[in-house]
């Protein structure tokens, strides 16, 4: 028997046919969802879901894994393969292409690059209808972490200005090939109307925003922002929303980051 090559890119392969199961049995999938998934690796996900709903469209970046589940779903009508970086895949197009109204998304992300693939598919939000992800624990608190609370930072709130994210259940190293050192954990983001205040022209300068409240962790939420506004008026539009001087920015509710950004912007 070939020995099987050792995985590249951070690539973690859920090899758990329990975990597998009960995560598609968890997603929530309809019938006539075309689902987009991120990474399938050697495809062990990919029947599953394609079992579940309309299709499958899976985006591999690795030109061997993507050779191989060619030929694995050669015959198999509900399921493309596509040899692409999914931060470079047009979301938006592959749901046109398919005549769907909406996607959705499943990816088991490997740990480095999480981030960067979590705001690619914001800028989809309005395409998509949700998204399940496997991620590192520790992200998934992060997005699901309420105002107050130590995980409560730049990526829960703006998450949250697209999607109402909740953590389903954990997965332990043992259930991955290689193990990974960390815990995992299934995450769901249900997407939703993009937030009228925040009109598309204003969405990168919203980010930074953003980025700048929680720039330094310690400080408050008044001093991160002098860097870049004129401090008094920021201490008068933190008076007009009742917010104390002494506000730090994991305290704000995304509405209040949101009134905030209005009166400043």
């Amino acid at each position: 028997m070939p020995k099987r090559r050792r995985p590249k890119l951070g690539q973690h392969f859920l090899a758990d046919s329990h975990y597998r199961t009960r995560i598609v049995n968890s997603l929530g999938l309809r019938a006539g969802d075309l689902v987009v998934e991120i990474g399938p690796g050697h495809g062990a996900m990919t029947p599953l879901l394609a079992s579940h709903a309309r299709g499958v469209v899976a985006v591999e970046v690795d030109p061997e894994l993507a050779r191989e589940l060619e030929d694995k779903f050669q015959q198999e009508p509900k399921v493309e393969i596509v040899h692409a970086d999914i931060l470079a895949t047009d979301l938006a197009a592959i749901r046109r292409r398919f005549h769907a109204e909406q996607c959705f998304v499943f990816g088991n992300l490997p740990y480095y690059i999480t981030s960067p693939i979590i705001h690619h598919l914001l800028e989809f939000a309005t395409d998509i209808r949700a998204v399940g992800l496997l991620v590192q624990r520790e992200v998934a608190n992060r997005l699901a972490a309420r105002p107050g609370t130590r995980d409560y930072g730049y990526l829960t709130v703006l998450t949250n200005l697209y999607a109402s994210p909740q953590v389903v259940f954990e997965v332990p190293p043992g259930a991955f090939s290689p193990p990974p050192k960390v815990h995992s954990a299934l995450v769901y983001l249900e997407m939703h109307s993009p937030d009228e205040r925040i009109g598309s022209a204003q969405k990168e300068k919203f980010r930074s925003y953003l980025k700048q409240c929680f720039a330094h962790k310690r400080k408050k939420l008044l001093n991160c922002l002098a860097e870049v506004y004129p401090r008094q008026r920021v201490e008068r539009e933190l008076e007009r929303l009742a917010l104390p001087l002494s506000v730090r920015a994991e305290e704000l509710s995304l509405d209040e980051f949101i009134a905030l950004f209005t009166c400043l912007d």
